[in-house]
C-alpha cells in the first residue's frame, strides 16, 4: 500500500486503539445553543390511561427540538398552567412568558387495540391561532417513533424545513472483548438520531470503517478487515443479510452509494495505485474514474449523480477535487491550507463539508461552491468523518475528548453544538441516514 494513503485510515486506527471499555447507548451533552433559538412551551402530555406511560412524550419532543439548536423549550416549572385542550389555552399567560409557540397534548392507552393514541396541537402564541394538530397511534415500542414524528411535524411547521428527528445514525465502537486476553472488539452500531435504541449490526475482532447508508435507508455499505485485509460489504439492516461486493488484492475502501442506489463509488488499488472506481451493483461491472500516480480516495456523489468529489494528494498534499463522471476531468476545489479531505455534498449540491487542517488542528469546514468561500465550523483539535443530516441543518462528526473518541453534532451555521459521548469506550465514523419512510 502506498505510504501516503494515511488520510483514509491512519488517523482512525491511531485514535481507536486507546480504549478497552464497553459501549452503551450514546448520551446527549449540549454545549452551545443558538442565541436566536425560538421560544416554545411544550406542556407535559396528559395521561388519560389507567396506568403509567412507558415513555415521556414531552421530554422526547423537548430534547429533539432543543438539540436542533433552533428551539428553546420552556422549563415545566416556569409554566403558569398545564393545558391539554384548546379551550384551556390562555394566550396572555404564554405571551407573559415570552413564548412564541405552545404545544399541548394527551396520551391514551386502549386495552383492546394494545395501542397508544397521542393527540397533539401546536399554537402560535402571538397570532393566537392553532397551526397544526394530529392524532397518531402505535404500540409501546412505537412511542419514541411517534414522539420523533411529532418533533418533525413541529419543526417543519415552524421552520418550513423537514425535520430529521426520525432518522438514524450508524457508527463504529471499540471495546474490550468479552473473552478478555487483551483482544479488541469492533462493532457497527445503528441508533436513533438522538443516540437511543442502539443495536449491533456487526461485531468482529478486526477493524470496521467507512459506513455508508443506501439512499433508501435499508442497507449499509462498509469496510471490514475480518478476513485479514480490507473488503467491502453491503448489509440489509432489517434482516442482517450481508453481501461481499469488493475484495480485490490491495485496498478496498471508502464505499459511497450513488443517489439512485444502483452503484458504489469505491477506492481500489487493484491496478497498483489507489484510484476511484464505480461499481454497478447489479452487473458487478467496474468503471475506473481516476488515473493518476497520486492517491485518489474518499469519493462522494453529488445529489444529481452527475459528479463526484474526492480526496487526492496529486498536488502534493491532500486536497478536494470535483469530477464530472462523463468527461472525468478533475477540478481542484480547495486551496486554503495543506490538508482538506473527506468531502461531502449538501443535499442541494450548493455546499461542501470536509476535514480541514489549520494551525495543527483537524476541524470540519464548509464551502459555498458558488461563492467559493470557506468557513470552519468546529474547534475541537481532532475532528473527522463529517456526515450531514438529510435536511442539511446539522452535521455529525467524530472527535476526541482527552483520550476518548466521541461523536459530536454542529449546526451548519456553527451556532449550535452538542456531543454524543458513550458512557464507556470509543465511538467513531458516524454516518447520518437519509429520511426514512
Amino acid at each position: 500500500m502506498h505510504k501516503n494513503i494515511v488520510f483514509t485510515y491512519i488517523i482512525f486506527t491511531i485514535l481507536l486503539l486507546v480504549s478497552r471499555l464497553s459501549v452503551a447507548e450514546l448520551m446527549i451533552e449540549i454545549t452551545q445553543g443558538s442565541d436566536s433559538a425560538i421560544p416554545i412551551a411544550i406542556v407535559p402530555f396528559t395521561n388519560k390511561s389507567a396506568g403509567a406511560i412507558p415513555e415521556n412524550i414531552q421530554k422526547i419532543v423537548s430534547a429533539d427540538l432543543q438539540r436542533s439548536g433552533e428551539f428553546d423549550p420552556l422549563p415545566t416549572n416556569r409554566m403558569l398552567s398545564l393545558p391539554d385542550s384548546a379551550k384551556a389555552v390562555y394566550y396572555r399567560d404564554w405571551r407573559l412568558l415570552k413564548q412564541n409557540y405552545l404545544l399541548i397534548g394527551n396520551v391514551e392507552y386502549s386495552k383492546y387495540t394494545k395501542n397508544y393514541k397521542i393527540q397533539y396541537e401546536l399554537f402560535d402564541v402571538n397570532q393566537q391561532q392553532r397551526i397544526i394538530g394530529e392524532v397518531v397511534s402505535g404500540g409501546e415500542k412505537s412511542l419514541r417513533d411517534l414522539a420523533h414524528h411529532i418533533s418533525d411535524a413541529i419543526y417543519e411547521a415552524v421552520t418550513g424545513v423537514r425535520g430529521a428527528f426520525s432518522t438514524k445514525i450508524a457508527y463504529i465502537t471499540l471495546q474490550g472483548s468479552p473473552v478478555g486476553k487483551g483482544k479488541l472488539e469492533y462493532r457497527l452500531q445503528v441508533a436513533d438520531s438522538d443516540g437511543r435504541r442502539s443495536f449491533t449490526l456487526l461485531k468482529t475482532s478486526e477493524p470496521i470503517i467507512s459506513p455508508s447508508w443506501s439512499p433508501d435507508g435499508k442497507k449499509l455499505a462498509y469496510v471490514s478487515f475480518e478476513s485479514g485485509r480490507p473488503a467491502i460489504y453491503t448489509q440489509v439492516i432489517k434482516s442482517g443479510k450481508r453481501t461481499l461486493v469488493s475484495s480485490f488484492k490491495g485496498l478496498n475502501g471508502a464505499p459511497a452509494w450513488s443517489p439512485d442506489g444502483k452503484k458504489l463509488a469505491l477506492t481500489l488499488s487493484k491496478d497498483g495505485n489507489a484510484e476511484i472506481y464505480n461499481l454497478d451493483l447489479a452487473t458487478k461491472k467496474l468503471e475506473r474514474y481516476t488515473r493518476h500516480y497520486g492517491i485518489d480516495t474518499e469519493a462522494s456523489w453529488s445529489p444529481d449523480g452527475h459528479s463526484v468529489v474526492f480526496t487526492s494528494d496529486r498536488s502534493g498534499t491532500p486536497q478536494v477535487y470535483r469530477m464530472n463522471i462523463y468527461d472525468l476531468e478533475p477540478e481542484r476545489l480547495t486551496f486554503e491550507g495543506r490538508y482538506n479531505a473527506r468531502p461531502r455534498f449538501s443535499g442541494d449540491g450548493n455546499s461542501l463539508f470536509f476535514v480541514h487542517k489549520s494551525n495543527g488542528s483537524f476541524n470540519i469546514a464548509a464551502m459555498n461552491l458558488k461563492a467559493g468561500n470557506q468557513t470552519t465550523l468546529t474547534e475541537t483539535p481532532l475532528d473527522e468523518s463529517p456526515s450531514l443530516a438529510p435536511n442539511d441543518r446539522m452535521l455529525i462528526y467524530s472527535t476526541q475528548r482527552g483520550r476518548k473518541g466521541v461523536l459530536a453534532v454542529v449546526s451548519v451555521d456553527g451556532r449550535s453544538k452538542y456531543f454524543l459521548p458513550s458512557a464507556f469506550g470509543d465511538v467513531r465514523e458516524p454516518a447520518w441516514s437519509p429520511f426514512l419512510r
